[in-house]
């Protein structure tokens, strides 16, 4: 076996973090080693064709951008020449609650009395006003941060607002955002992942977002600006070694490679699946075993044509019933690609996960289906079913980012982005801004190669 020769930097993990990292330090005239798992870049950026017809693509992964506060990606969307693709606001949306499906105007949150909107407004308020309060770059140090991190979200939620309606927000909250159910993350996580996310109205929101089609590009085009060779994939890591003369890093094949410095680009709860040597610090370690990922997958379906559109759809379905929780119409007239991706998170998309491959595609179709059918007559049937199930990939384990418990932000989580000797961490949950999303991958990879090209000045 060759030696590998000695870098300045090994990054370990080509997503969105590693990659602008890597390109940083390249301009910075830096010599690196890229070590990913998988075999492509891109991580949870996944862009497959949407049928057999025509340039179609679809977004497994990452799929919305937007121009007003995510300045990072929406920059490299500019820089690659992309078009990006207005998100639809029109039409009217399904509300799937009780057994009961109805049509309501785009961006109205359910079928609600004057009397429950009002609540729902005051709840929203009461949680903004949380959201204002706490601390963004150190949320430990907020005001109301022991509080907060004391409970989890539902707890926070009825002993805050009462039981009732707040469970509900909280729990949708929850498993739109992160994949997971709201009593199994930390009420102080909740609070600042919104925060990152520049306020409650932001975050939620669908308008302002410019979809971009075939969002892997964004890897494959940072790659383009590195040496291919420099690129090894299917080399998933399984050890790293610091020692006075810096990191040697071992991948599962057996190859070793050495460097000053060590870029780690893997989601927290993915650190235990490495042998550090020296052990990670106890936070780092703590990090790495109590964090976990929510469920987060997609079922999209294709059609020959958008014929919710012209029965004044928004493609919009939210549901508190099925397996589905929520949809979006994720078409590209342009290329002729005509979609609906229906979104598995939480304890229903885990559910749906456990279900065969037929299972899965006919829970799917029954209830778009039933939803779509109590405004349309005959809803055609899809020309392609695609799915990916980021549970089952074994370099993943789930999405979209890493959760904290109660006890781990104020604790633990304070050290998230602290290096550990010649190791620098980096991805999107440890990103200040906007974490869990593709422009928090592009910051914490801008991040992460300040801090090294820094240190080896």
């Amino acid at each position: 076996m060759i030696p590998s020769p000695f870098v300045d930097v090994i990054v370990i993990g080509a997503g969105l973090s590693g990659l602008q990292a890597t390109v940083d330090l390249d301009k910075a005239g830096l010599s690196y080693i890229v070590l990913e798992a998988n075999d492509r870049v891109g991580g949870k950026t996944l862009s497959v064709p949407s049928s057999s017809k025509g340039d179609g693509i679809v977004d497994l992964g990452a799929a919305w951008i937007n121009d007003s506060s995510q300045k990072e990606i929406y920059a490299l969307a500019q820089e690659f020449g992309f078009d990006l693709i207005v998100q639809r606001t029109e039409g009217l949306s399904l509300d799937q609650s009780n057994g009961t499906t109805r049509a309501i105007p785009y961006g109205q949150f359910g079928d609600f009395t004057d009397e429950q909107l009002a609540e729902i407004l005051s709840i929203m308020t009461k949680l903004q006003e949380y959201v204002d309060r706490s601390n963004l770059e150190h949320p430990h140090l907020g005001p109301d941060a022991a509080k907060l991190d004391s409970m989890t979200s539902l707890e926070f939620a009825s002993k805050e607002f009462g039981e009732g309606i707040a469970e509900v927000l909280v729990t949708m909250l929850a498993r739109d955002l992160l994949g997971v159910e709201a009593d199994e993350l930390s009420a102080l996580f909740l609070i600042d992942y919104i925060k990152s996310g520049t306020g409650l109205a932001n975050i939620s929101s669908d308008r302002k977002d410019g979809g971009q089609p075939g969002n892997e590009r964004f890897a494959t085009k940072l790659a383009t600006k590195l040496s291919k060779k420099n690129i090894r994939l299917n080399s998933p890591v399984v050890k790293v070694i610091q020692d006075k003369k810096g990191c040697t890093v071992k991948t599962k094949s057996g190859h070793k490679h050495h460097s000053k410095k060590l870029i780690l680009s893997v989601p927290t709860s993915l650190y235990p699946k490495i042998d550090f040597e020296p052990h990670l610090p106890p936070a780092k370690k703590e990090l790495g075993d109590s964090t976990e990922l929510g469920y987060y997958s997609k079922s999209i379906l294709v059609f020959d044509e958008p014929w919710w559109r012209n029965a004044n759809l928004s493609g919009v379905l939210t549901s508190m019933d099925g397996l589905v929780s929520f949809t979006r119409d994720t078409c590209v007239p342009e290329d002729k690609q005509y979609s609906i991706a229906c979104f598995h998170v939480g304890q229903p998309g885990r559910k749906w996960s456990q279900l065969s491959a037929k299972e899965r595609k006919d829970t799917v179709l029954k209830q778009f289906n039933d939803a779509f059918g109590t405004v349309v007559d005959n809803v055609p049937k899809p020309i392609n079913i695609i799915e990916k199930d980021w549970l089952k990939d074994p370099w993943f384990l789930g999405g979209p980012g890493p959760v904290m418990k109660p006890g781990l932000l104020t604790g633990a989580g304070k050290s998230i982005r602290d290096p550990f000797k010649n190791i620098h961490f980096i991805g999107t949950e440890t990103s200040v801004v906007w974490k869990g999303y593709m422009e928090g991958a592009i910051r914490s990879g801008i991040r992460g190669a300040r801090e090294v090209i820094e240190a080896l000045d």
